[in-house]
């Protein structure tokens, strides 16, 4: 399954990395959401794209979004990496059943067993207003992909 432009994004819960349910359906009608799937937690690309956004939410906070980082990856794992680097944004971990969440956007990298660097932007009613992802994981995303993303909000 792919989630594309204009579908209602696919409702999931799971752990963040404090051990709380965080759902997608509890922003619908309050907050816009970016959902940013990385392949693995503590690498250095994953690090810089989040740490990126840590160090300048500004134009999430402009657009009303929450920001709800994914990856396969346990919940104790992320629990030690956002500690480590003040990630003040959900930590979600889609570990088990693993990669559920990735495999229903169709983001979920087989061959690695990790999600694929990509996000969605869904607005307030749940509905994907804006999708974009990496060539390769070894590639970052710009933030000016992140900028366009969200004007469509």
């Amino acid at each position: 399954m792919s989630v594309d432009v204009g579908d209602t994004a696919p409702d999931f819960t799971l752990k963040d990395q404090n051990g709380n349910d965080v759902s997608l359906s509890q922003f619908r009608g309050t907050r816009n959401v970016v959902l940013v799937f990385y392949p693995f937690t503590f690498t250095g690309v994953c690090q810089g794209e989040l740490c990126e956004i840590r160090d300048d939410p500004s134009s999430f906070a402009a657009a009303d979004a929450q920001v709800l980082a994914v990856s396969c990856d346990t919940r104790h794992a992320q629990a030690q990496w956002a500690q480590q680097q003040g990630f003040d944004f959900p930590v979600l971990s889609d570990f088990w059943p693993h990669g559920a969440t990735a495999k229903a956007y169709g983001v979920f990298n087989e061959d690695l067993g990790c999600a694929n660097r990509a996000t969605f932007v869904i607005d307030k009613d749940g509905k994907v207003v804006a999708t974009f992802s990496s060539a390769n994981l070894a590639t970052p995303r710009a933030r000016s992909e992140y900028e366009e993303a969200l004007a469509k909000l």
